[in-house]
């Protein structure tokens, strides 16, 4: 997961492949309560792990449930089966409605005292009419905060008070399907000696959210029957009862972007299309539906029990105006879409989006008017008409407004037909239902190499440059290559080899070092199966690194290898040729240097905290040497390139360098520069 500031996409130019979904947010959290409020032990399969689960998996915990994360996308929770919940209690629900609301339910009527909080946004997100409902019944429930909207406190004092069950339960139905799914979860708790009815008040928008609570009740045991989802019963008896093992869905809301993305892009690295495995046609949920707008705007698609695939179609594709009160998540996919849009799109009956993890009506427009497009925000609908021509689209940095579907639909911009970056600030807000989103984009999508960010910072040894280029890429979410580690794994695999480092055997070295299966993973750095971090900082590793980066054969031989750490979203390089041999065309190149005595005084308080005795002389001498030869090799002496920008940073720190380093990458960016640092 990107946990940086800010995320730039670079121009992508087409995707193709495979994508295996993370399970349905929607389905994971109404799962877990089901279970917990169920007799026996349930294994969950396929469980999405992101920040909404979190909060309930760690809710139930404290609640006195038995959550047993075995791994593998596996969890058990032992339900309390009619056992009293441990009380008093109080939960922190973070931003996740599908926590929030129908937890809130349950313990209603489950008795009890408990507080249920969240993130300020959730603070704002309504509850006011599953409260009244819930009161209706006799359940004791303060706001300790604004009226309609949490922070909650539910408190029966001695025991759960006389419900009143006699009559319907009446709930507003246009606000949110949320309040009717927490009554649909929790009144099966009461429903003991005779049915309980739920009357829904005006139009029930997002209806397939409440045809997912109706499966998966089934599945847990109860048989709701409703009539034309204005009236629901659930017959006396009831009893939540273990399925003992279930399956999670893949999420078809966030298939929606990868359904979106063959609609949009060509096909790469000979591939064609786009196959999504985990969701297929036969979803129960109803965001699945956004196949049929989809298809409606000219993607390709076809599909099974468990998989879809998608090919773009009709180029550009087709405006369309739709109803989307069936698929409310992933319309806004279709706002993102309609900047490929021939023609203006119309989304209609989207008043929920305005009390979802922002307004989401307002945010899509702001943002999508910054690339260019042409919007018109309504009470309840969005006309998209996207930029006139290529010349037309603008470089934008999208405010995502801590709304994981916002990042995702935005992401979709970097395609444009104008090859203009885009910025996502606070990447890191996917996380609460998809987690790897970006990383399964960049899986799939292709940039052209010459619009790949690449930062080379080169410099002599001890320069500090490695330190340096690490934490700007870091910083940036960008891969990491260490050259100069390369230089050394060559020479310790030549060494366990049996090869002598020497000119005599150049061809030998050259042949293992095509062959080197070399990784980085953070600061570490693997050869193989093994971590060779410590092996290959030695002194004598490095002398020895020194030795075979002299020879023709092998600096040849690596260059394939540095080539191919060159991948989305970017790359910092580190090295002594990266600007002027192995990325000649980066866009920022910065040669580091600080004196020889500097870096001898470096190395030694190295060395020394590390338990190693050095003396600083023989240190500076060596430096010396060293640079001398890399100055005066035949192969890629070391030197600046002639657009390198020079850094001595014998008086800076480690911070104050990466920053200036940042700095001149930002002076190079089409972004308002509120998002770096």
């Amino acid at each position: 997961m990107f946990a940086t500031p800010f995320l730039d996409l670079p121009p992508l130019v087409g995707a193709a492949g495979s994508v295996q979904l993370p399970g349905s947010k929607s389905i994971s959290n109404r799962v877990l309560l089901l279970a917990a409020l169920s007799q026996g032990t349930t294994e969950v399969h396929d469980l999405l792990a992101s920040d909404d689960t979190r909060v309930m998996l760690d809710a139930l915990r404290e609640l006195g449930c038995t959550v047993d994360e075995a791994g593998n996308d596996l969890v058990r929770i032992t339900g309390l089966g009619g056992a009293a919940p441990r009380s008093p209690a109080r939960l922190f629900m973070g931003n996740a409605g599908t926590a929030m609301r129908p937890l809130s339910a349950a313990l209603a009527l489950l008795g009890g005292e408990y507080e249920l909080s969240g993130v300020p946004r959730m603070h704002e997100r309504p509850i006011g009419d599953l409260v009244d409902a819930l009161r209706q019944l006799g359940c004791h429930i303060d706001y300790l905060g604004n009226d309609g909207y949490p922070p909650l406190r539910i408190a029966h004092g001695a025991g759960l008070p006389p419900l009143q069950l006699q009559a319907p339960i009446r709930v507003r139905g246009d606000v949110s399907s949320q309040f009717l799914t927490a009554l649909l979860m929790a009144l099966p708790l009461v429903a003991i000696k005779q049915d309980v009815v739920i009357e829904v008040v005006g139009e029930l928008i997002s209806r397939p959210y409440i045809h997912i609570t109706l499966e998966l009740l089934a599945r847990f045991g109860i048989a709701v029957r409703h009539d034309n989802w204005q009236r629901f019963v659930i017959p006396a008896g009831s009893r939540y009862q273990s399925p003992g093992s279930i399956h999670v869905e893949a999420d078809a809301s966030s298939a929606s972007y990868f359904i979106a993305l063959g609609a949009i892009a060509a096909g790469a690295n000979g591939q064609n299309g786009i196959k999504i495995e985990g969701v297929g046609l036969d979803s129960i949920q109803g965001d699945i539906r956004f196949v049929e707008a989809a298809r409606a705007m000219g993607a390709q698609i076809t599909g099974g029990p468990n998989w879809l695939h998608i090919t773009r179609g009709s180029w550009p594709l087709k405006a369309i105006s739709l109803d989307c009160n069936h698929i409310p998540d992933a319309a806004m996919t279709l706002a993102a879409m309609a900047l490929y849009a021939e023609g203006t799109t119309e989304l209609t009956n989207i008043a929920s989006w305005r009390v979802k993890e922002t307004d989401r009506l307002a945010a899509m427009a702001i943002e999508l008017t910054k690339l260019g497009a042409s919007v018109e925000e309504g009470a309840d609908y969005l006309r998209v008409t996207p930029p006139a021509t290529a010349r037309d689209w603008r470089a934008a940095s999208i405010h995502t407004y801590d709304d994981h579907r916002v990042a995702m639909c935005f992401s979709l911009a970097a395609f444009n037909p104008a090859r203009l970056p885009v910025r996502i600030e606070d990447p890191k807000c996917v996380a609460k239902t998809f987690p790897d989103y970006f990383e399964a984009l960049f899986s799939l999508a292709q940039a052209d190499a010459a619009q790949l960010p690449v930062i080379c910072i080169d410099g002599p040894t001890a320069s500090g440059k490695g330190t340096v280029a690490a934490a700007v890429a870091e910083r940036l979410g960008y891969h990491f290559l260490d050259s100069g580690a390369l230089y050394r794994v060559t020479a310790l695999a030549a060494v366990r080899a049996g090869i002598p480092i020497s000119a005599e055997n150049e061809a030998a070295i050259a042949q293992l070092a095509r062959q080197l299966p070399v990784r980085f993973a953070g600061s570490r750095i693997w050869l193989g199966d093994e971590d060779v971090s410590e092996a290959i900082r030695t002194e004598e590793a490095g002398m020895n690194a020194s030795r075979v980066s002299a020879l023709p054969l092998v600096r040849k031989a690596l260059i394939a290898l540095q080539h191919s750490f060159a991948r989305l979203p970017g790359l910092v390089a580190d090295g002594r040729d990266m600007g002027t041999v192995i990325f000649p065309t980066a866009p920022l190149k910065v040669f580091m240097t600080a004196s020889a005595a500097c870096r001898a005084d470096r190395r030694y308080k190295q060395l020394i905290s590390k338990g190693i005795s050095a003396n600083i002389f023989d240190l500076r001498a060596d430096l010396e040497a060293r640079d001398a030869r890399d100055q005066n090799r035949s192969a890629a002496p070391l030197k600046p390139a002639q657009d390198a920008l020079p850094l001595d940073n014998s008086a800076l720190t480690i911070d104050e360098t990466v920053n200036q380093v940042l700095h001149w990458w930002q002076e190079r960016q089409p972004f308002a520069s509120r998002a770096a640092g």
